[in-house]
């Protein structure tokens, strides 16, 4: 791995990956992931597709080893993901013990925890949910909020559904003048341009929560780099036969005039093999934040 910028002392770190769940070579793939981990050293981590089952929680797993807090949310309806993982070899009584979710890792302790359920909608109802955390940083209380969206490109009219919950969600936890901005993170299923993201953000059309507004903090990166975060150079992802976009997103409140919580910097990681293994299919998005 490339060696990256140095963790700034001041910085409030920030990050999002959706880390494959358990398919694939997992147990190498989890060891790869914890690399990363160790090399970037985020503050609060929002993660997507978190397996567990009766004896093993991925998160819980990282977060003793990186001696991070850990919150947990699993789906609600999470035959769908079963059923895949069968497709993929797993013995069927074995596969319908697991557990699919998302999880917040935090170097800080949390002052408040929930969890909300997205609308279901399309085919199947994926049990997805968004879960938000209240993260006790030195200087002041971080609202966060990880969530996975429905994956079918056909499904932007759930998507749109999900977010028209999502949002209000992220705005309800969020105190002006006594917490940082609200950051939300999480792997959308979607672009940059697309409705979905367009009605998260609430600035370029109107969003669910009057005068609430969300800034992509990929707006802040280099000019001309396109943040694939599903790219076709990673073999997991040329073999769906799809076209690389950024579809994983950190998006943060406005700061105050003062600029805290505002975006300083932002970047792609695992977007390399680790000693020859790709961690995940998705690449992880990490920002670091003026507190």
């Amino acid at each position: 791995m490339s060696t990256p910028p140095e963790h700034p002392a001041t910085a409030l770190r920030v990050m999002t990956w959706n880390v494959w769940w358990r398919f694939g070579d997992w147990r190498t793939r989890r060891e790869s992931i914890l690399a990363v981990l160790e090399q970037e050293r985020p503050d609060v981590l929002g993660l997507q597709e978190v397996w567990a089952d009766a004896d093993e929680n991925l998160a819980h797993w990282l977060g003793e080893r990186l001696g991070m807090h850990v919150a947990w949310s699993p789906s609600p309806a999470p035959e769908r993901w079963r059923r895949r993982l069968v497709w993929n070899g797993e013995d069927p009584e074995r596969a319908d013990t697991f557990q699919f979710g998302n999880a917040v890792l935090s170097r800080y302790p949390f002052l408040a925890e929930d969890v909300a359920e997205l609308p279901g909608g399309g085919h199947e109802d994926e049990g997805r949910t968004a879960l938000r955390v209240l993260v006790d940083t030195p200087r002041r209380p971080l609202p966060f909020t990880t969530t996975h969206l429905n994956s079918s490109p056909a499904e932007s009219a759930v998507r749109l559904a999900q977010v028209h919950v999502l949002v209000p969600f992220v705005a309800e936890g969020f105190r002006r003048g006594e917490h940082y901005p609200p950051v939300l993170t999480g792997d959308f299923n979607a672009v940059a341009e697309s409705d979905e993201l367009r009605l998260a953000a609430g600035y370029l059309t109107a969003g669910p929560v009057p005068g609430f507004v969300l800034v992509d903090a990929w707006r802040f990166a280099e000019a001309g780099d396109p943040g694939f975060t599903w790219d076709r150079r990673n073999p997991f992802v040329a073999r769906v036969h799809q076209p690389s976009a950024r579809i994983d997103h950190v998006l943060v409140g406005l700061s105050p005039f003062t600029g805290e919580g505002s975006v300083r910097a932002v970047r792609l990681v695992a977007t390399e093999p680790v000693d020859g293994v790709w961690a995940s299919d998705h690449a992880a998005v990490v920002v670091d934040l003026e507190p």
